[in-house]
């Protein structure tokens, strides 16, 4: 084990769990989600355009617009 405490972080983790980690390939470790939705749920909230979303931002404040105006650039 390492000084850090991290749960993530594998170092701090038994080489049996990482192994049984490993072991499940990189399926998700969940089953829920949008691509485990009904294929009509998911075209229901799809249709919405990201109004079914509570957001980041109110819209048309300084903090939207200023995220808008950053795009993609990296922080």
């Amino acid at each position: 084990m390492t000084d850090n405490t991290n749960p993530g972080n594998f170092a701090n983790r038994s080489k049996d769990e990482v192994s049984s980690i490993a072991q499940k390939g990189g399926q998700a470790s969940h089953s829920g989600g949008f691509a485990s939705m009904d294929p009509e749920k998911q075209k229901e909230i799809a249709s919405q355009g990201g109004k079914a979303s509570s957001g980041s931002f109110e819209p048309g404040s300084e903090k939207a617009k200023e995220a808008g105006r950053k795009g993609g650039s990296s922080s």
